[in-house]
């Protein structure tokens, strides 16, 4: 389809006729026309298949862990290994029982109660092994943890369902609250007194995550019973409680029962990964089979795409070939359709379409989008649709570094579900101490492939809309 919104201009300039004695001249007439136009081209197709691609670098801050199966979607089993981040200060003063004042220690992880998905009331058990070496570097959600643990170095366990876990509430900095389940799993306290032990003797392995891991290599945790859900795990630590001597007064002192302290927690600088397995729904299968474009995390299906940008820059070559033609605009808007599922499991809350080319370099330098090689689109709940709104410089780039001339890098694209970080950036302008206005914007922060939660959809790329908008301005 295509549409022209034509703006005439006419300039004439008059007539003029000079008289002399002898002669007569006439000077003539022109009439000159600008004729401008701006034109939205949309006549493009877009189509691709699915491809399943169970090899992710996940590394995401959110930790998946669970087993569920729901009909319409499939069996999804997520455990987790992980390195940490030690503290580089660990309380000693007032500690004058040394390692024996400590009273116990507990793996804690905190689980947002909006991020459970299946059955909050199935019982499931919950078991925390000691890694005995070092993780791989780079690690992938194929990764099988077999020879990294033994069943005999069992830390801890617990059984639990979410309905009987304790909701506890938080405060963002912009006084925003949110609930979440704290899950505490018992390990023996010898282990905290041999942590507090070894700070005592050699500080230095506190010192970087790469030397307190060749002291511990990390843990292994996963579900051992049950299969009603999975979980988003945002925040894992090794929490101890301990006495404390205190000198209160000149004449009074205190002992308190019960400090608290984080010895090592789960961070972005550490080795850490989400062990997925998916077993994908025979109703799903058959969709992929027929021909359908399915997107499904996590370690589910991805499309693979042309864009036919080739065909775009000849044609907007020829309907300019006489003109002045500048590109104001391109954009892909993707339909999706939810998948009628157990659990409601809904479409991925963000896409990245990335070239095919470029997507291992994306994700292993921890890239965010740059709109000429890899772009991303958030699922709008209204018109249940991707918006691609950013392509501009994408086409740009093959119009001035390339000639115009795309290579098959360039049209071969991946679309696969993705999670996105942000922060909100708040600023303010003000007139001497009256703020005038406030403006809050979300900076992306990371982008890495979805593990935080599962999710499902079809794009009807039948029904995909490219449109190319661009000025065209002619002299006759």
């Amino acid at each position: 389809m295509r549409k022209s919104l034509l703006v005439f201009i006419a300039a004439t300039i008059a007539l003029g006729i000079s008289l002399g004695s002898c002669t007569e001249e006439t000077i003539g007439t022109s009439i000159s026309d600008i004729h401008s136009a701006i034109i939205e081209d949309s006549g493009f197709f877009f189509t691709g298949n699915s491809v399943r691609n169970t090899h992710l670098r996940s590394r995401s801050s959110i930790q998946l862990l669970g087993n569920v199966n729901a009909d319409g979607y499939g069996t999804l089993v997520s455990d987790v290994v992980a390195q940490f981040m030690p503290t580089t200060t660990i309380d000693t003063v007032g500690v004058h029982g040394g390692a024996q004042w400590i009273d116990s220690c507990f793996v804690t992880m905190r689980v947002a109660t909006t991020d459970v998905i299946g059955d909050s009331l199935a019982p499931m058990r919950m078991n925390v092994y000691k890694l005995n070496k070092q993780l791989p570097v780079p690690i992938f959600s194929d990764f099988d943890p077999s020879g990294y643990y033994t069943a005999d170095e069992l830390m801890g366990s617990i059984t639990y369902s979410t309905n009987e876990l304790t909701r506890k509430s938080s405060y963002t900095s912009t006084g925003s609250s949110y609930s979440y389940y704290e899950i505490s799993v018992p390990v023996p306290v010898s282990f905290a007194r041999d942590l507090f032990n070894k700070y005592k003797e050699d500080q230095s392995v506190f010192n970087t995550p790469k030397s307190f891991a060749s002291y511990f290599p990390g843990i292994y945790i996963t579900n051992s019973y049950g299969q009603g859900r999975v979980m988003n795990v945002y925040d894992i630590e090794f929490v101890t409680y301990y006495k404390k001597y205190e000198k209160t007064t000149e004449t009074t002192d205190t002992i308190y029962p019960a400090m608290k302290q984080s010895y090592m927690a789960v961070t972005p600088e550490v080795v850490y990964n989400n062990n997925i397995s998916l077993n994908v729904d025979p109703q799903v299968q058959a969709m992929v089979n027929s021909g359908e474009a399915i997107v499904m995390g996590p370690a589910g299906y991805e499309v693979e795409a042309t864009f036919p940008i080739q065909e775009i820059i000849d044609k907007f070559k020829f309907e300019t070939q006489d003109a002045l033609g500048v590109i104001n605009g391109l954009s892909l808007k993707i339909p999706a359709e939810k998948v009628a599922n157990k659990y409601d499991i809904a479409p991925p809350k963000y896409l990245l379409m990335v070239k095919k080319s470029y997507r291992d370099e994306f994700f292993e330098k921890d890239s965010l989008t740059n709109n000429k090689d890899a772009f991303y689109a958030e699922y709008d709940e209204l018109t249940h649709s991707y918006i691609f709104s950013g392509l501009r410089n994408y086409v740009l780039d093959i119009i001035k570094k390339k000639g115009g001339v795309a290579p098959a890098s360039d049209m071969e694209f991946v679309i696969m579900p993705i999670d996105v970080t942000t922060y909100s950036n708040t600023s303010s302008s003000s007139y001497y101490y009256y703020y005038a206005n406030t403006s809050t914007t979300e900076v992306v922060t990371k982008i890495a492939p979805a593990v935080s939660r599962p999710s499902l959809a079809k794009l009807d790329l039948k029904k995909a809309k490219i449109t190319l908008t661009y000025s065209r301005q002619a002299v006759y």
